[in-house]
């Protein structure tokens, strides 16, 4: 393939839209299982787990705009395809986003007896996002098959990805808390690890499975050399992180951040594995990235706008995270 200006442009703007998509799945992963987390803990627990992503979550799901918006204008045929056959998860996916904002201010408006009603809320919101996004990964990875098989794989997935985001969480929390709360924190992603790593051997299994075109890219010598790094260094990372949980917290709060970074690698390990499975096609044996693409004009306009909008977005969370750093305290309102 020659890398000419009009090839170049799809690659570059599907390697945008895949960045963004992973930095959503772990920054707004975490916050997402805070929530979900929120049926495990106590009134005062929840007032410091919302202290730990306060100054955060807003700025996480604009990376999930910046990816649908990428999808839109770079690749509208693609966007046209994957919207409609996952058309109802994506609107439920919507309903928890919007639960959860809502929540999220008006618990700290509402009487102190109302309190608990939001806090559901809250919950509700993360648990239907999380679900909604979990299943529609399920249904990408089948080739968006919308049967009965493809229907449970992706409940399968919904549940994985929803403990996933709950591992997370249990360690944004580790990382941002102390005492009691840290402790427990450690335990809650003890028990969310083995549901994560179900999903993720259970999309590993089914994406070669779903074509023979990923099986061929996967099982064929000596691509299955190259590419066993990924599956090999997953399960160390995952299997070290569980002995992990039995050493935390630690004293002086030491590698507190470790799982959060372990977590994050894993998942940077299978979106790797998964952008290698689908290359080149951005709707699974459909549509590749050249054919689902934007006129070149037009992207090159695109470029331009994103080549100023996200390094403002990537200051923004570095800035955030930077001033908001350290242990989250008790949360008040005035």
């Amino acid at each position: 393939m020659t890398l000419d200006w009009p090839t170049l442009l799809p690659l570059i703007f599907a390697g945008l839209m895949g960045l963004a998509i992973l930095i959503y799945v772990i920054l707004d992963g975490f916050d997402l299982g805070i929530g979900i987390l929120f049926a495990a803990a106590e009134d005062a627990e929840q007032d410091t787990m919302i202290a730990a992503i306060g100054p955060f979550w807003d700025a996480n799901e604009t990376w999930l705009v910046l990816a649908v918006g990428l999808l839109l204008v770079a690749f509208p045929l693609a966007h046209g395809t994957i919207l409609t056959a996952l058309y109802i998860p994506v609107f439920l996916l919507l309903v928890g986003l919007i639960l959860r904002g809502v929540a999220f201010d008006f618990r700290a408006k509402v009487p102190a007896g109302r309190k608990h009603r939001w806090n559901r809320i809250f919950f509700l919101g993360s648990v239907i996002a999380s679900l909604a996004q979990g299943y529609m990964l399920g249904i990408y990875v089948l080739g968006l098959d919308v049967g009965l098989g493809g229907m449970v794989f992706g409940a399968l997935v919904a549940l994985c990805l929803a403990a996933a985001y709950a591992a997370m969480g249990a360690a944004w929390v580790i990382y941002k808390t102390e005492g009691e709360l840290q402790k427990k924190a450690v335990l809650w992603l003890r028990r969310a690890l083995v549901l994560t790593a179900l999903g993720m051997v259970a999309v590993s299994l089914a994406t070669p499975l779903a074509s023979p075109r990923i099986f061929d890219k996967w099982f064929v010598w000596p691509a299955m050399l190259y590419l066993s790094p990924l599956p090999i260094l997953s399960a160390v990372l995952f299997a070290w992180l569980w002995r992990q949980t039995f050493h935390l917290p630690k004293t002086d709060d030491r590698h507190a951040l470790t799982p959060f970074l372990t977590l994050a690698a894993i998942f940077t390990l299978g979106f790797a594995g998964l952008a290698w499975s689908f290359y080149p096609f951005v709707v699974p044996d459909r549509l590749t990235i050249w054919q689902a693409a934007s006129a070149p004009e037009s992207l090159a306009i695109i470029l331009a706008g994103t080549v100023v909008v996200l390094p403002i977005i990537i200051f923004y969370s570095f800035y955030a995270y930077r001033v908001f750093g350290g242990k989250a305290t008790d949360l008040t309102y005035d």
